[in-house]
């Protein structure tokens, strides 16, 4: 008798569906999966039949969640729930133990998942790599990596990049360099921020052989959520070039920054662009270009492969020509 009640037991267990979310929309459709995060308009809901599925916020009616979830009403602060419950029309309940509270939807700015400690730390990044083997009339072996991270916290946001690449011909060194930057980003409102950074640029084969810069200025985020991120950054920059030969030089500059992202086809292809164009406000170039533009195509939820075009300029220097133009397919990683 005990053997069959506990039969009965697994089996009821067994067929007893998982705990979903559950989103209904105004036109009278219901979506289940499991809510990954709303930013910007867009409610992003993992589904098992059609992946991630964007929808926008406008046309939600209600929802529901078994899941605990990071709800904030403004752009800096934010109430745990332990779990969402359906309410009426363009509302919603935060379950928080005894003290349930129903909110309007349009009232809502972010959900996402809370971190331990820092509840509201978002922590996003790309690494890339590249190899090429050519082997003809001349032999080339071509390395290339590089990532890019990002980290969030309230009103601060950090940003590292860098990137190193090595050719050879013929066991013939024809390129060595490696390039890092970090800034970091206070926003003085939901858009605006105001940026410090650095960047130092090493090559070991051309002309120009040491590049350091730090600069200074206000940005605006246009958006950031999780289909895609866009912002405009104006610079005052401090440069010090120092060339093969041992010349060296220190200027200032006014540069604009831009770093644009998009996810396309169900967050499946990824098309990016990111560069800095400035103006010396000496003699030493006419003005100065660096710019990354590509396409990242997912094959899992972690590993894509990339396409990019990078072109480095520097316009009216005394030296030799100091422009170049990179062409990379590779596979890479993503979080």
């Amino acid at each position: 008798m005990l053997s069959r009640t506990l039969l009965c037991l697994a089996v009821a267990s067994a067929s007893t569906p998982l705990l979903a979310d559950t989103v209904w929309l105004k036109n009278g459709d219901k979506l289940s999966g499991k809510i990954t995060v709303f930013d910007g308009g867009k409610l992003l809901i993992q589904t098992e039949y059609a992946g991630a599925v964007p929808i926008d916020w406008k046309q939600v009616k209600t929802l529901e969640s078994d899941q605990q979830l990071l709800v904030k009403q403004d752009a800096y602060t934010g109430e745990k729930a332990k779990s969402l419950h359906a309410a009426e029309d363009g509302k919603v309940t935060l379950a928080n133990g005894d003290g349930p509270k129903t909110v309007e939807l349009a009232s809502i700015q972010q959900m996402l998942k809370p971190k331990p400690v820092v509840e509201d730390l978002v922590w996003k990044g790309n690494v890339d790599m590249a190899l090429d083997y050519q082997r003809a009339e001349k032999d080339t072996d071509d390395y290339d990596v590089g990532f890019k991270t990002t980290a969030r916290h309230g009103r601060w946001r950090h940003t590292a990049e860098g990137e190193y690449n090595r050719e050879f011909q013929d066991d013939v060194v024809t390129t060595d360099n490696w390039r890092a930057e970090y800034s970091l980003d206070r926003f003085l409102t939901e858009k605006w921020f105001w940026q410090g950074r650095a960047v130092y640029k090493r090559d070991k084969v051309e002309e120009l052989a040491r590049q350091r810069t730090i600069g200074t200025g206000p940005g605006y985020q246009f958006w950031d959520n999780e289909l895609g991120a866009f912002s405009l950054g104006s610079l005052l920059n401090n440069t010090d070039y120092e060339y093969s030969n041992g010349r060296k030089e220190n200027f200032y500059s006014l540069a604009m920054k831009w770093d644009y992202n998009r996810y396309l086809v169900g967050k499946k292809v990824e098309f990016f662009t990111n560069g800095e164009v400035g103006k010396p406000l000496s003699g030493v170039a006419d003005y100065a270009l660096d710019a990354e533009v590509g396409l990242r195509y997912k094959v899992t939820d972690w590993a894509s492969l990339n396409l990019k075009a990078e072109r480095d300029i520097i316009s009216g220097s005394d030296e030799a020509d100091l422009s170049k133009t990179r062409y990379t397919a590779g596979f890479g990683v993503a979080w």
